[in-house]
């Protein structure tokens, strides 16, 4: 599904991530490693939301950063810990990605209500606790049709209610060709979903550590 090549991402001259080469098919995929390992950088990476150099390629036909516009259409970001303009509310932007995204009639107030987003829905972001920017910066990962959603911590600062409801979700996108990778430094199994297959991320590098895909 997605095929990374010779990617090298460095910091004011220093390297940081280096994968040669790196598979991934579809399915659900957790992506485990310390703090500083590079895991949030790597999902920046493919979000095409960081420069790099070397190739992120997506079902063999979208290069992220050749066919940014197509590419970016079909794979979404939910950050770890998302920051807005303070002055913007969940409704503007909302609207901004859902047209960006071409998001189809009636699926904003769906994910709105899912995620419980239409109880601070005009209120500024700068009046939002962590719990409510992550709701907020969820509803925005689903918005279009992904074919590929990046979710970085989702389990932090989530309710569990709204938890259980988001991952039910997840479930059904899945059963419908949708893939997700995550990150957590919480327990993966508390999602309820069946992982694919679990990579390693430490220094600098990529490897597979477990999966479903080859027994």
């Amino acid at each position: 599904m997605l095929t990374v090549t010779d990617l090298n991402k460095a910091y004011e001259g220093k390297t940081v991530l280096t994968v040669p080469k790196l598979t991934v098919p579809p399915g659900i995929h957790y992506f485990r490693g310390s703090n500083g390992s590079g895991k949030t950088t790597f999902l920046r990476i493919v979000a095409g939301l960081l420069p790099f150099t070397g190739t992120v390629l997506l079902d063999n036909t979208y290069d992220s950063q050749r066919q940014p516009v197509d590419y970016r259409l079909r794979v979404n970001y939910a950050e770890a810990e998302p920051v807005y303009p303070d002055f913007l509310t969940a409704r503007d932007l909302t609207a901004f990605v859902a047209k960006a995204k071409r998001a189809p009639a009636g699926q904003v107030d769906q994910l709105a209500d899912l995620l419980g987003v239409t109880a601070f829905w005009t209120q500024p972001t700068r009046t939002y606790s962590s719990g409510m920017l992550k709701k907020l910066s969820l509803l925005l990962a689903w918005l279009g049709r992904p074919q590929l959603v990046l979710l970085d911590e989702p389990l932090t600062t989530l309710d569990v209610e709204t938890a259980a409801r988001l991952f039910d979700f997840v479930h059904q996108q899945v059963r419908r060709g949708v893939s997700v990778w995550l990150t957590s430094h919480q327990d993966v199994a508390l999602t309820g979903l069946p992982i694919t297959a679990t990579w390693q991320i430490s220094t600098g590098t990529i490897h597979l550590t477990s999966d479903a895909f080859t027994g």
